[in-house]
């Protein structure tokens, strides 16, 4: 069959390098414009475009997915179906209706929970133990499309998203070329979502990015493993700004002491009352320096004491 695949991130790799393996045709794929990116903003291509420019495939980069230019330019693929893995934009009905056999997805839950654009993210933050792949059939709805296939997975304990979303990428490239194996025999199972069960993923905000000191140890620990590493979740120290990106619920408990005071800094770790429990901050990155452990931190620098980690850069300390 004739593919169009779609797709922009790392996690859309192994979805488009499947398909390449595979015995249909990738004929064309469409990624985001080209980014700015780092201190120097330098306008970067996807992950998504690298592979292309090595695979010497041809690639489509469009601002506006209605454009006319480039409706005209996908209907010239001749597309038998369009896949999309971590695209990152709303395919419009145009599109949608285009292929003949229609538009697959491959999605990183279980769906019908945590539909949306950070599905890998808010599994950990909500404390999940458990994933996956969904594959579905693309409808003008987000992510509502009937199941295809599904493949779970064990979120591994204080596994960071990271790290499971390279594991669920390989696993989505796999059932992606398995989905149209289905869909080219025409035996391809499909089962609506049960809509009662749905759950979301939203797009992960700035307010998403800060520690509140005030919630449960173990929420800010999933929140801190389900942001890193990137966006990264963030705290201020004084003046100075963390960026946390290891901390574990540690045994214990303080009395008369307010969410975000340090209690103790060692090579350990660096243990803080939190609304409910305490959590020992192990690995951060100071604001324009590289990532190290607590213990290398301190090694260099001395908390007051009284401190109280917060939300601004106005520092704060208890006596």
């Amino acid at each position: 069959m004739r593919i169009v695949f779609m797709g922009t991130p790392e996690f859309a790799v192994p979805s488009l390098e499947a398909l390449l393996r595979s015995q249909d045709q990738v004929v064309g794929v469409v990624t985001q414009p080209d980014r700015p990116r780092g201190r120097g903003q330098t306008l970067t291509p996807s992950p998504i475009k690298v592979v292309c420019q090595r695979e010497k495939i041809p690639i489509l980069q469009p601002t506006k997915m209605k454009d006319p230019a480039f409706l005209d330019a996908l209907r010239a693929w001749q597309p038998d179906v369009i896949t999309v893995t971590a695209f990152g934009r709303i395919l419009p009905p145009v599109i949608l209706d285009m292929p003949a056999k229609g538009c697959l997805n491959v999605h990183g839950s279980l769906l019908p929970k945590y539909r949306g654009a950070a599905p890998i993210q808010w599994a950990i933050m909500r404390g999940e133990t458990k994933t996956g792949i969904t594959t579905i059939m693309m409808d003008a709805g987000m992510d509502t499309g009937d199941i295809l296939l599904q493949e779970s997975l064990r979120i591994v304990p204080g596994e960071t998203a990271g790290a499971l979303s390279v594991r669920l990428a390989e696993i989505g490239g796999r059932l992606l070329v398995e989905t149209i194996a289905f869909l080219r025999h025409g035996t391809l199972p499909a089962q609506p979502q049960d809509h009662a069960q749905a759950t979301m993923a939203p797009l992960l905000k700035k307010e998403d990015e800060l520690v509140h000191w005030e919630g449960k140890a173990l929420d800010i620990a999933n929140q801190i493993r389900g942001m890193t590493p990137s966006p990264g979740v963030y705290t201020y120290a004084g003046h100075e700004r963390w960026t946390l990106s290891r901390a574990l619920v540690a045994e214990g408990s303080a009395k008369s002491q307010a969410p975000g005071f340090v209690l103790q800094a060692d090579k350990t770790g660096i243990l803080v009352q939190t609304g409910e429990g305490l959590l020992a901050i192990t690995e951060l990155q100071p604001a324009n320096s590289r990532t190290m452990s607590a213990a290398q931190y301190l090694a260099g620098h001395r908390l007051p004491d009284g401190l109280v980690l917060g939300g601004g850069p106005e520092g704060r300390t208890e006596g």
